[in-house]
């Protein structure tokens, strides 16, 4: 017969929650009006509606001020929460963004309740968690890193537009050539709208690293040069062009942000060497993982699988004071890598990661990825965790993985210092035999390794 549980006397009753953010108000933004709730008794209305033009955001700022409101908690909806949030806290208030899943997951609303008076509610009780955004120049940083972003997305559809228009002409020359937009393809593509349209000069123009012969891209260049095919082509090189444009100014901007960073001068950091190998299409002008460097006083790219590109959009996303979580666990459960355990009545119903549409997580699953034979303890880690548990566990585990030593790098400023696949096999070796020495034990056995000469291969 089981007993009943004994509960301790001293815990806390949850029913009679004491009031933590006395000086509290709660605000429900929207596209064309914005309303903010007050304490009782701080003004003769607790609920005003304000207009979303900056000398409203300024008055509402003003109104909190004199009825002695010091933290705010506001909903994060779409992008108009910024200019807001923005405004308040130039005002010196403390103010806390919440997902709207967390407000929604608090039970005991009241229909005659308005979205801003059940906000500042749930405020003043401490029930509601800020949402992480890190420090001002991160932010703009930030913005251009995704700005950046968003011209590559767009450069990139150009380019499908370009080879659609080569398709309709029947010109193949995305069999020859694994990029048209390489030096090859882009000086064909630019002589074919400039008239030229003879296949044996187009092949000329082939670039002596091409694998491709010209007599094999003189034949995919036999085609039907038809004029609106051709004008849409046009089209497409010069959209192009625009967007690479666009890409080297706002390359510009962040490279003038990143100067801003002071050298770091601590001992037992090391800067990274200039990186001779071949950058990618994507890649900066400038040298991106000195910049990098400046911010962070250690280098990231050293970690396996980061590249230059990857640890901008990591670095942008976490900011790079690791304070803000109080554990690594804490860290990785924020972006998403880590176990998102579910348990009923003591029983584990689901080990899943978390939904999150969360940039930095993406980056480092996309580090993870590209491990498959990468002869570091990370690559043998995630060869180990794939031949167990398949591609997708082992490359979310990976991922934890390198979170996980990107957050002791910044927290600890510490050099990152890869002991290798052969190390990490022989540690998960010895970590097998302590575990089958324990077990064997425990069943009253003793493990006897087996000579050399005859084991059997």
């Amino acid at each position: 017969m089981q007993t009943a549980k004994q509960y301790d006397p001293d815990k806390p009753q949850f029913d009679v929650l004491a009031q933590i953010n006395l000086h509290a108000a709660g605000i429900d933004i929207g596209a064309e009006e914005i309303y903010v709730a007050i304490p009782a008794g701080r003004d003769t209305q607790n609920v005003r509606s304000f207009g979303t033009f900056t000398v409203d955001l300024q008055a509402i700022g003003q109104w909190l001020q004199t009825c002695g409101v010091e933290t705010v908690a506001m909903e994060a909806t779409g992008v108009y929460w910024v200019p807001l949030y923005e405004v308040l806290e130039h005002q010196g208030f403390s103010v806390n963004l919440i997902n709207a899943r967390h407000i929604k997951n608090v039970s005991g609303r009241k229909s005659d309740v308005l979205d801003c008076q059940w906000i500042q509610q749930l405020h003043t009780y401490g029930l509601l968690q800020a949402s992480f955004r890190p420090t001002e120049d991160i932010c703009v940083l930030r913005s251009l890193v995704r700005h950046r972003d968003m011209l590559l997305k767009y450069r990139a559809s150009h380019i499908q537009h370009m080879q659609k228009a080569l398709e309709l002409m029947n010109l193949k020359l995305t069999n020859v050539i694994s990029d048209i937009t390489g030096v090859t393809g882009m000086e064909i593509i630019r002589a074919i709208i400039t008239g030229e349209h003879r296949p044996s000069i187009l092949a000329q123009f082939r670039d002596g690293r091409c694998k491709k012969s010209e007599d094999e891209i003189a034949k995919s260049l036999e085609g039907n040069y038809r004029s609106e095919h051709l004008f849409v082509l046009q089209q497409a090189v010069e959209l192009y062009d625009f967007y690479d444009q666009q890409i080297q100014v706002c390359d510009r901007q962040l490279e003038t942000r990143y100067s801003q960073f002071e050298l770091p001068d601590q001992p037992g950091t090391l800067a990274p060497e200039s990186h001779k190998t071949k950058q990618s299409k994507n890649s900066p002008s400038y040298d991106l993982s000195q910049a990098l460097y400046r911010m962070t006083a250690v280098d990231l790219t050293q970690v396996d699988g980061l590249a230059a590109l990857s640890v901008q959009t990591i670095l942008t996303e976490i900011g790079t004071d690791m304070s803000k979580w109080p554990t690594v666990k804490h860290f990785t459960s924020w972006l998403g890598t880590s176990p998102n355990n579910k348990i009923t009545g003591g029983e584990v119903k689901s080990r899943s990661t978390k939904k999150t549409k969360n940039r930095a997580n993406t980056a480092f699953r996309r580090a993870a990825q590209s491990l498959t034979r990468s002869q570091s303890a990370s690559g043998a880690f995630y060869r180990r965790i794939r031949a167990k548990h398949g591609a997708p566990v082992a490359i979310t585990a990976t991922a934890n993985r390198l979170a996980r030593i990107v957050y002791f790098m910044l927290l600890r400023r510490e050099p990152y210092r890869d002991l290798g696949a052969d190390y990490y096999d022989k540690q998960h070796q010895d970590r097998s035999i302590r575990n089958l020495q324990r077990r064997a034990a425990q069943l009253g056995l003793r493990l006897e390794p087996i000579p050399s000469a005859e084991r059997v291969s």
